[in-house]
């Protein structure tokens, strides 16, 4: 890696530097993610209404994610870059017939937050950000997309968002925003580079507890009726699993269909 790369170790001491001078009630602001359910403006064309479900943050462990693939539903599985079973499991989750994605970590606001292995940081310029990703995608056989991990910080910024968008196409990759800032630009700028690209609408299971993500799962059924189409980003828990088991047969007899993200990507003006 080249020498104007900011290691994750240097992005910490740096960010607790910078924080010993914050604003303490601003910081404390931009802890989480921003989870407000986001509808669509537009209606998607070309397809009844459908639901696509993500689940981020693939690659810590098999065992989290194998009652997903036992599902026998469509999904769209993120995975994070060179952890110890990202490779492994988008091949597993490839050879049986579901979508892989690369979950790329950006910087967030929060700087005691380590966004993980082959981040991209604000210092980086074009080439780096260059670099980076195609190690990334190249560590995670057949993805097709990219969403990101974190990166409340860096979406909002068209400076970092727009290369990395542009070398992101490139390679034929679709992108979902996370939406992890209310002030992100990350699917308006896709948009503008003509990409394929969707925009998350509920994260289902900001609250570990199967009821709750139930709610967000009915809330999200409601947003695809809506709009034509709604996605939610969810993570390997047994929380996660258990309500998506228990939310199926509510789409009974309601015309609405779990997809793949990328047909709802493709459909996005």
């Amino acid at each position: 890696m080249s020498n104007n790369v900011l290691s994750r170790r240097d992005f910490l001491v740096k960010s607790i530097c910078s924080a010993a001078i914050a604003c303490v009630p601003n910081l404390l602001v931009r802890t989480k993610a921003y989870a407000r359910a986001c509808p669509y403006d537009k209606k998607f064309t070309g397809h009844s209404p459908s639901i696509a479900l993500i689940i981020d943050d693939v690659g810590f462990s098999f065992d989290r994610v194998m009652p997903f693939l036992q599902l026998n539903i469509p999904l769209t599985f993120s995975v994070l870059p060179h952890l110890p079973y990202s490779k492994p499991l988008a091949e597993k989750i490839h050879d049986l017939g579901h979508e892989v994605m690369l979950h790329q970590p950006m910087e967030p606001h929060n700087v005691f937050i380590d966004p993980g292995p082959g981040a991209l940081f604000m210092s980086y310029k074009p080439d780096t950000i260059a670099s980076v990703i195609e190690r990334n995608i190249t560590s995670i056989p057949h993805a097709i997309g990219c969403n990101n991990h974190m990166g409340s910080r860096y979406t909002e910024s068209r400076t970092m968002m727009r290369p990395t968008l542009e070398f992101i196409k490139e390679r034929h990759l679709f992108f979902v925003d996370s939406l992890t800032s209310e002030r992100s630009i990350g699917f308006d700028t896709a948009k503008s580079l003509q990409m394929n690209a969707a925009i998350r609408n509920v994260f289902i299971d900001n609250v570990r507890e199967k009821n709750y993500v139930y709610a967000q799962l009915l809330l999200l059924k409601k947003f695809a009726l809506r709009s034509g189409a709604a996605i939610g980003i969810g993570h390997p828990r047994p929380e996660t699993v258990a309500a998506i088991k228990k939310f199926l047969p509510e789409l009974n007899g309601t015309g609405v269909a779990l997809t793949y993200v990328s047909r709802l990507a493709a459909a996005t003006s």
